[in-house]
């Protein structure tokens, strides 16, 4: 199993972290060991004292494939989640300024939460989601994935050009505007359009 996470697929995002519009999606992988287990507090990790929060609209493939093509796409996946890819942010601008991969600072353990999956029958129009976080009961990013600069199906299809997508992989498709930072205590939750998808607490 492997996440598969998309960073900068967000106009919004892109212009916040004062980053370039990408040309193709940028692709980051994270281990199974960064998955932070259920019921499980998230830990600002010791190397960091700028971990932000970034929520995501995750897909879990259902069955392998290569080289999908978009139209077939929908064909791969069954299931939409919403989860966090934490960033240690003062860790990532350092590795990025020296030209380094972002792995330390997006891929440590504890560093992607997944929440609870919705059956996509369920869902009217994937590509018109809505989807929010709220921090402390106030809400700090409100995305829908129409904003998004590559869809679903997209991604599916230009992923799975590099990697052989396995069942049970999971695609993190992109933060909205609105990122920030974790302090201890803080109590983070998410939602597809009014359905709540996970709670954590940070320590």
């Amino acid at each position: 199993m492997k996440l598969i996470c998309i960073g900068r697929n967000y106009t919004e995002h892109i212009k916040e972290l004062k980053n370039e519009k990408p040309t193709d999606p940028v692709v980051f992988l994270k281990p199974d060991t960064a998955i932070l287990l259920k019921k499980q507090p998230f830990f600002i990790p010791d190397f960091s004292d700028d971990v932000h929060y970034e929520v995501e609209v995750l897909v879990k493939i259902n069955k392998v494939g290569k080289y999908i093509d978009k139209k077939f796409a929908h064909k791969y996946y069954d299931e939409i989640g919403l989860g966090i890819d934490f960033t240690a942010r003062d860790l990532q601008s350092t590795l990025k300024a020296k030209g380094l991969p972002w792995e330390k600072a997006k891929a440590f353990d504890g560093a992607a939460v997944i929440g609870k999956w919705i059956d996509k029958k369920e869902i009217e129009n994937i590509d018109a989601l809505n989807f929010s976080l709220k921090k402390n009961e106030e809400i700090v990013q409100n995305g829908n994935t129409s904003h998004m600069l590559w869809k679903i199906d997209e991604l599916i299809e230009y992923v799975s050009k590099y990697f052989t997508l396995k069942i049970g992989d999971i695609i993190f498709t992109g933060t909205p505007a609105g990122v920030g930072k974790v302090i201890a205590n803080d109590k983070l939750k998410g939602f597809i359009e009014n359905k709540e998808m996970f709670s954590i607490t940070v320590k």
